[in-house]
């Protein structure tokens, strides 16, 4: 915990920090991305683009301070921090970047507030930071040792394996290891980190989940092509590649899986959530629990546009018919044939009706999609008596820690 002067520092100036975030924030990646651009390697552009990741370190550093001063009650902090441990693991982040980005970070902060950040001031938010910093440092150490790994050596060679057309705009791949060992073990609900070097532009990294459950020695990944949602807005440029030149043969380096929507041990009913590409860590638990608990209860739910865009369906389908109890729920919002649905799914036009989810007071939910679908189907299922213990859900981009993610 902060010391008992700099936590009364923190508790006064943290309003007027809280303030400027974002241009703190803003200011930050500008400077430190300019002296150290070998840091593009590490940071999404298209994140940059958007704000997202801006935003993303701004609540996160909110919610920390909150914690430090008593006033962060309801935020769910453990969490944060291992989420975001999680994800610096899968990118290879090493110690001494954290000393970089302390010193970034407290530059922009004096920067934007001027001469209201005294020795004292600054001298406060270095200890908050470095309080952060270490219990980062910490887990992602332990993270590495469990997955066999280094932060100086993070990747691993795969070969493309097969390569499937899924649906509209969307791929799997199928990767093996090329240096003769053993795929690596991971929990469904997991992801991997592919690190691709794009022409013209450098190395990329992106988060992918995995997509099956473990088998066959190989891992897959399924990838939708990211296109701009507004002429403002970059299209994916990971993405964008991996459809346009990646074919069967060629190779991709891969981190160890990671991430922490997985599933726990136990015979609860389960309701799977998805809208999307987010049903490819979904479909990977459902793999799952067909091989090893076909005696669960399983309700699958899936949102999108229509059923040419729809992922991996025969996947779930395949998986539910090897479960005792098993209903599949989808809507397509703007369905384009008025062909019936496949046997076994309950099809709906129109948006997620999220009364209809059928649930029981022991359900786990499980919830992968855009932010603001898991906010209202998150939102609904705690105000049917679900506790927010038993809803569980995975953010693809940069997470935005606010208060009201605990609410």
């Amino acid at each position: 915990m902060l010391s008992p002067a700099n936590e009364e520092i923190v508790r006064a100036t943290l309003p007027v920090v809280r303030q400027h975030l974002e241009t703190i924030t803003g200011v930050f990646y500008d400077t430190m991305l300019a002296e150290h651009p070998e840091l593009l390697d590490v940071f999404s552009r298209s994140a940059q683009a958007t704000g997202a990741q801006r935003q993303a370190l701004a609540g996160a550093v909110a919610a920390f301070a909150a914690t430090q001063i008593g006033a962060g009650a309801g935020l769910p902090i453990d969490v944060m921090v291992e989420r975001i441990a999680q994800r610096h693991a899968s990118l290879g982040i090493r110690p001494e970047q954290y000393t970089i980005v302390g010193h970034y970070l407290l530059h922009a902060v004096a920067t934007v507030l001027g001469d209201a950040v005294t020795p004292a001031v600054a001298a406060a938010w270095d200890e908050l930071y470095w309080l952060f910093a270490v219990r980062l440092i910490g887990r992602e150490a332990r993270l590495y040792a469990e997955a066999g790994v280094t932060s100086e050596q993070p990747w691993r060679e795969f070969t493309v394996a097969h390569r499937r057309d899924e649906a509209d705009d969307t791929v799997s791949f199928v990767l093996t290891p090329t240096d003769d060992q053993p795929a690596p073990a991971f929990t469904p609900g997991q992801y991997v980190t592919l690190a691709v070097d794009l022409p013209g532009i450098g190395r990329q990294l992106r988060q992918y989940s995995l997509s099956q459950a473990p088998a066959g020695g190989a891992l897959r990944i399924t990838v939708r092509r990211a296109r701009p949602a507004t002429p403002d807005t970059p299209a994916g440029l990971v993405s964008c590649f991996l459809h346009d030149h990646v074919r069967e043969g060629d190779h991709l380096q891969l981190s160890a899986p990671y991430g922490d929507l997985t599933l726990r041990p136990g015979t609860h009913p389960l309701v799977l959530i998805s809208a999307g590409v987010g049903i490819t860590p979904i479909a990977a638990i459902l793999d799952h629990i067909a091989r090893t608990q076909p005696t669960r209860d399983v309700v699958a739910v899936h949102a999108e546009n229509d059923a040419t865009r729809h992922p991996l369906r025969a996947d779930i389908i395949t998986s539910g018919s090897r479960l005792r109890s098993f209903r599949h729920l989808v809507w397509y919002a703007h369905p384009t044939s008025t062909e019936p649905a496949p046997a076994g799914i309950e099809l709906h036009t129109g948006h997620v009706q999220p009364d209809d989810i059928p649930i029981h007071p022991d359900t786990e939910a499980y919830l992968c999609g855009p932010v603001p679908f898991m906010q209202t189907i998150r939102s609904n299922l705690r105000q049917r008596g679900l506790p927010t213990e038993q809803i569980r859900y995975e953010v693809f981009g940069a997470d935005q820690w606010t208060p009201t993610q605990a609410a």
